[in-house]
């Protein structure tokens, strides 16, 4: 899909969404509670940090919970309707509308607000909610245009969608995981040889053993794609740690949240347990989010 088509898809999706999208995803007592704008908060309190950009910043979804004194709060969205309502959502707090604007976070210019449009300016950049929706080929440009954004010294902080919870779902993310990031399916094909057949055969064992009915998959509104009709990625921690080393982040770690205490198809079976065990596992820095926890945080600092 090339960018331009992508980016029209994603407005699609979203469009629809802005009025609701909040209350959704961060209000709905059958929502997870939003435990990544507590490490977020953590995260500013500790670098003593004045100023923030959110790439994609929706509906205000994170800028309005980050309504801490002596924070100035910028962000831009990809998609209008987004942008009309985090800066309704923004002006009651005393963010002026300049504050916010439309632009894409794989254009570099987006990345400083239009009033100087000046890189570098920020203490903090953020973006959740974003990633998963960028092509393969574009994170290093995406991961580089937030460093950018930061003065030296300045924190990067972006969220993925964990890969690697797919190892502990047994259902369709699991089955792609393990054919399209632990098998090489179609290697093993153009070697099989005269085990072809059998090969198959084992392939369709492998997939019996996951629920490739599950999780259902989310449609938009009429006339419209949901969010699993356009690209909607995992990352793998490690490589996309790596990948943020390599455009000049340091000290870069991962957090993790969004935990799992069972695997998810089994959560109508114990709906109270699972959600008291899960958030009592919630701990950013638990090695077990590698596997437990469905997204995590990537967090790093650009050089002095």
């Amino acid at each position: 899909m090339k960018e331009g088509s992508l980016e029209r898809s994603i407005r699609a999706c979203y469009a629809s969404w802005a009025n609701s999208y909040f209350s959704d995803y961060y209000e709905s007592e059958s929502s997870y509670p939003p435990v990544h704008t507590a490490i977020i908060r953590d995260l500013l309190a500790q670098a003593g940090s004045k100023s923030i950009i959110d790439a994609g910043c929706g509906p205000a979804s994170m800028l309005r919970e980050l309504n801490l004194e002596g924070l100035d709060r910028f962000g831009f969205d990809l998609t209008p309707e987004m942008v009309a309502e985090a800066r309704a959502v923004l002006s009651p707090q005393g963010v002026p509308a300049s504050h916010v604007w439309e632009g894409s976070v794989l254009d570099p210019a987006a990345f400083g607000s239009p009033a100087t449009r000046s890189l570098g300016q920020f203490d903090v950049a953020i973006c959740f909610g974003v990633l998963p929706h960028v092509p393969a080929e574009a994170d290093r440009a995406v991961l580089e245009n937030l460093h950018n954004a930061v003065r030296p010294g300045g924190i990067v902080a972006v969220e993925a969608r964990n890969a690697m919870f797919a190892l502990f779902t047994f259902n369709r993310y699991s089955g792609a995981f393990f054919r399209d990031s632990l098998l090489d399916a179609d290697a093993l094909r153009r070697g099989a040889g005269d085990e072809a057949a059998a090969l198959e055969a084992a392939l369709g064992e492998l997939d019996e053993r996951f629920r490739l009915d599950l999780p259902p998959v989310r449609h938009g509104h009429v006339n419209e794609p949901g969010y699993d009709e356009i690209l909607s990625r995992t990352h793998v921690p490690m490589e996309l740690q790596s990948l943020a080393g390599d455009v000049g982040l340091e000290e870069t770690r991962v957090l993790f949240y969004h935990f799992h205490a069972l695997p998810p198809l089994l959560e109508a079976r114990v709906p109270k347990l699972f959600r008291r065990e899960s958030l009592r596992m919630e701990n950013p820095e638990d090695w077990r989010g590698y596997i437990m926890a469905s997204a995590f945080i990537l967090v790093g600092k650009r050089g002095r």
